[in-house]
C-alpha cells in the first residue's frame, strides 16, 4: 500500500469576489475591509460560540474614534441597572 500525501485546503487561489481591499496595508500580514463586510460573519462566529474565536482575542484591531465613542456609550448603557 501506497503512502498518501494529506494536502491542507486553504481556499481558493483567487481573491473571493465579496472581499473588497480598501487600499494598500502597510503591514504584509493585514487586510483592509470595511465592517459590513466582516461583521455577520464575526456576529455569527460570537453566536455560535466558535473556538477559533479564542485564537484571536489578543489581537488589535484599529478602528475610528466615533466607532469607539458609540461602543462605549453601548456598553455603559448595556449595564445591568443602568
Amino acid at each position: 500500500m501506497g503512502l498518501r500525501k494529506l494536502r491542507v485546503y486553504t481556499g481558493p487561489e483567487t481573491e473571493p469576489a465579496g472581499l473588497s481591499l480598501l487600499g494598500e496595508s502597510t503591514d504584509q500580514h493585514g487586510v483592509r475591509v470595511t465592517l459590513g463586510e466582516i461583521l455577520p460573519t464575526l456576529a455569527d462566529a460570537v453566536a455560535s460560540d466558535r473556538t477559533w474565536l479564542t485564537d484571536f482575542e489578543a489581537d488589535e484591531v484599529t478602528i475610528s474614534s466615533d466607532l469607539y465613542d458609540v461602543l462605549q456609550a453601548y456598553r455603559h448603557f448595556r449595564r445591568p441597572g443602568a
